[in-house]
């Protein structure tokens, strides 16, 4: 493959992938101003990875899979590298748009509870396919989805907040 090739191969990796990317790291990440950096190490592993997918679905499953992976050990290296000052803190952008108040919540619920949500509803998969991608009957699957938006409804109520006021 010559280099106008593998540019192509980027560019169109980008094209499909990249804003799917950003919207899934933001809600993994405590900061959102560090989710373009999880989405180029994203697609920089799926370039490295040369092989083929057998389905679409494969290739969207692989994608979310690492992307979470590729936010969680971003988490893990924020403790290592550095502590945030309330003031840089203070000017990070928000994500764009009015889900901004729901996405704050949502990177606030726990990490099972983050990964359902996000998928059943950002990334568009079925109880059926979450079931098949967590090799878990999709009943449970569904008890695991209500359980997660009876939270995130907690919160978006205030009631999670209520001892802290």
């Amino acid at each position: 493959m010559n280099l106008s090739q593998r540019e192509e191969e980027a560019r169109a990796l980008v094209d499909a992938w990249s804003d799917r990317i950003l919207r899934l790291a933001w809600t993994w990440l405590p900061n959102p101003a560090d989710a373009p950096d999880v989405v180029q190490n994203v697609l920089l592993k799926r370039l490295e990875h040369k092989g083929a997918f057998p389905a679409p679905e494969a290739e969207r499953a692989w994608m979310i899979r690492v992307t979470i992976n590729e936010c969680k050990n971003f988490r893990r290296s924020l403790f290592r590298r550095r502590e945030v000052s309330l003031e840089e803190a203070a000017q990070q952008p928000s994500p764009p748009g009015e889900e901004s108040e729901l996405l704050e919540e949502l990177r606030r619920l726990p990490p099972k509870d983050k990964e359902i949500l996000v998928l059943y509803y950002y990334e568009g998969y079925s109880t059926t396919e979450l079931a098949q991608l967590w090799n878990m009957r999709p009943d449970a699957v569904r008890m695991r989805l209500s359980r997660a938006r009876a939270r995130l409804k907690e919160r978006l109520e205030g009631t999670t907040y209520e001892s802290h006021s």
